[in-house]
């Protein structure tokens, strides 16, 4: 049987492909994404994200999305505290109310890009295991999926994150551990179910840190606190925990949070739910690509970094926003559409992921949390 081709296909549904979609189709041009799971409510989306007004915001503006944006975001999100492990504040910030980086659940974000497409757009349940060039001379590849079946395509854009299926086709590169492992837990109705790590958090986000550990949280939308214990070990530390057994997992990270604040340890012993046990990974700072005629890349596909700059979903936006204007003012030369966003993409992630590698020194310093708190000092207006 000959494969269904189609002359625009996404790789992965994450926000960076859902803006890349969006932004085509609302000027006319069709295009399909492949999306992995079987649902749009398959699966938990994640927490809260911070909307950069340059990046994330100005994706949002170019799919015309920005003002329905607005009316999702969580009021007093943008507030932020530092604290050392006895609780003491060092840096209290209040929402400033500016709009620059607001809060919106990630779920909610990939909702209103979703419902902003044609319901054709996204194919759902359909995992891509690889693709492979099959004309040279005009880019043309061959998708394959999990269960047999496969298209052609004339652009093909890997947008399917971390472990990407489409980079090797560009790049050998692959995403190595950063140094920081994430311990993540949920405190549910937090206001009234626990008040003390409530009252801690306070309305936004939260940095408490102590050297080489570090318990990080914002407050969700839902009232909910989605917290991180963060500690740079060495990458199979990890294994030596079994994370199956929660009680178990729960004390012996309880242990480490020894001669903390109460409402510190009582995020970890007091959480709803498991730990789930995550390991940083980022590609190198830098990572670009020849071009390669008929495909390429955004969001962590192309420039997986730490979180610690916040940068990764805005960045994923903005790449699918500015891809989508280059094909938009190329449409019949898609070869010189992507050779105008890889060269903004390049410099651009780079930056980014050189924000993101300094953040994560900076908050697991051996000084911390006072490095973070001058740095936040410096950068305040005067």
């Amino acid at each position: 049987m000959t494969p269904e081709h189609l002359p625009i296909c996404i790789v992965g549904g994450g926000l960076g492909g859902l803006t890349l979609a969006r932004v085509l189709t609302a000027n006319g041009i069709d295009t399909v994404v492949l999306e992995a799971e079987p649902s749009r409510h398959s699966r938990v989306q994640g927490g809260m994200l911070d909307i950069h007004a340059e990046s994330g915001q100005s994706a949002l503006r170019t799919a015309g999305l920005h003002d329905s944006f607005r009316t999702l975001v969580h009021p007093g999100g943008e507030a932020m505290r530092i604290v050392d492990r006895s609780g003491t504040v060092l840096r209290d910030e209040a929402d400033p109310g500016t709009f620059d980086r607001p809060e919106i659940d990630r779920g909610q974000l990939r909702d209103l890009l979703l419902d902003a497409l044609p319901a054709a757009t996204i194919r759902w349940g359909q995992k891509v295991t690889g693709a492979e060039p099959i004309d040279s001379a005009t880019g043309r590849h061959l998708v394959q999926l999990a269960d047999g079946r496969s298209y052609t395509t004339d652009l093909l854009i890997g947008a399917d994150g971390a472990w990407s299926r489409i980079r090797p086709l560009v790049s050998d590169a692959r995403p190595a551990y950063a140094g920081i492992c994430f311990l993540e837990v949920d405190l549910h109705d937090a206001d009234r179910r626990h008040p003390a790590e409530a009252a801690m958090m306070g309305g936004g986000m939260l940095f408490a840190l102590d050297g080489d550990l570090g318990v990080l949280g914002h407050r969700e939308a839902d009232g909910s606190l989605h917290v991180y214990v963060g500690h740079r070990c060495a990458e199979d530390w990890i294994d030596t925990i079994d994370f199956a057994d929660t009680a178990t997992a729960r004390t012996t990270v309880s242990k480490m949070l020894d001669g903390w604040h109460p409402a510190l340890r009582g995020m970890i012993e007091h959480a709803d739910g498991p730990i789930i046990p995550r390991r940083i990974n980022a590609l190198p700072v830098g990572h670009s690509w020849p071009h390669t005629p008929g495909v390429t890349l955004l969001g962590d596909a192309a420039h997986l970094m730490s979180p610690f700059a916040g940068e990764g979903a805005n960045l994923a936006m903005l790449d699918g926003a500015e891809f989508g204007r280059a094909i938009v003012a190329s449409p019949d030369d898609l070869e010189q559409a992507v050779a105008s966003y890889q060269e903004a993409l390049f410099p651009r992630s780079a930056a980014a992921a050189q924000d993101s590698a300094d953040s994560l020194e900076l908050i697991f310093a051996a000084d911390a949390p006072h490095g973070l708190a001058r740095a936040f000092a410096a950068a305040a207006p005067a």
